[in-house]
């Protein structure tokens, strides 16, 4: 993405030697076209021509000249720059050593032999050694199975929650401030803010978010860890809350114009390795109408 936003810059007024450059770095791999597609989606959107409009008033009422050659650049590159930040993670690349895209999925092993999955959109980092055993997940979700060890815990924080592990097989989710622990085997050792404590056993689910924690959830493998075996499952779910799980996955924007259809509750089983075609799928059986645009799907 940080290559095709510098392409789509440079395009504007490009040499016939830098339009070949392009060429050749467009047909070089498949994630090139795709970052490209997305960044020319933001540049020639409405969200684009409506700032530059907007900085037209500004600047005829406040300069009196003219600037309409510049507003759409300078629009743009405000509109861009969310974006940049949106696909980047520029400051969690400064801390984390794993991250993962947009729909990606990444198997880390530990130091200490500990497994860890990286769902989509995640950072996170590890230390461990003789003296420590210290991971961070700054975003997205995780699910570890920690080794055995006779020394110290895996001590893992995870926004507003630290956890303290031995030989367990659990889940971290991190959206919004607000984290989600699932253990499937073993039991983890929360701590929370104002030194509060709650210990999970196998079968517990838990909220934690900045007023503390929630109130201790069963957990259904089946349903809710379905995305470490690349699945998601959904069982009268409403369509808004599907659509939002989706769009952790979609490198772009899925967008709903129905309030009813919002509503309308699915059951399934869908695989993640192409969120489009199950967008589509839900289109089918909700009797949705269905719009494609590069990385843009609006249902209706």
């Amino acid at each position: 993405m940080d290559q095709a936003l510098d392409w789509l810059i440079r395009l504007d007024c490009a040499s016939a030697a830098e339009r070949l450059a392009f060429e050749q770095w467009l047909a070089a791999e498949p994630a090139n076209a795709q970052a490209f597609a997305q960044a020319s989606a933001v540049w020639n959107g409405t969200a684009v021509n409506q700032a530059a409009q907007q900085l037209h008033t500004v600047a005829t009422r406040s300069w009196r000249v003219r600037l309409r050659p510049y507003l759409k650049p300078m629009a743009a590159a405000a509109v861009i720059l969310v974006g940049v930040f949106s696909f980047t993670n520029l400051p969690l690349r400064l801390e984390a050593d794993h991250l993962t895209v947009v729909g990606e999925r990444q198997r880390l092993q530990l130091d200490d032999g500990s497994k860890v999955l990286l769902n989509t959109n995640t950072a996170f980092s590890a230390h461990i050694d003789k003296a420590q055993r210290e991971a961070r997940l700054y975003q997205g979700e995780a699910f570890f199975q920690v080794a055995d060890s006779r020394q110290q815990p895996l001590e893992l924080q995870a926004g507003p929650v630290r956890a303290s592990v031995r030989d367990t097989d659990f889940a971290v989710r991190l959206l919004d401030g607000v984290a989600q622990v699932e253990v499937q085997r073993g039991n983890v050792d929360l701590l929370g803010g104002n030194d509060a404590r709650v210990r999970l056993n196998a079968g517990d689910s838990i909220r934690i978010g900045p007023s503390g924690f929630g109130q201790r959830q069963h957990l259904d493998p089946q349903k809710d860890l379905a995305w470490v075996q690349g699945r998601l499952v959904f069982e009268n779910c409403p369509l808004s809350q599907v659509l939002d799980e989706l769009r952790r996955y979609y490198p772009g924007w899925i967008v709903n114009t129905n309030d009813r259809l919002a509503q309308v509750e699915v059951t399934g089983n869908y695989r993640l390795e192409n969120p489009l075609d199950v967008v589509r799928s839900l289109a089918h059986i909700t009797s949705a109408s269905i719009r494609e645009y590069p990385a843009l799907v609006i249902l209706n």
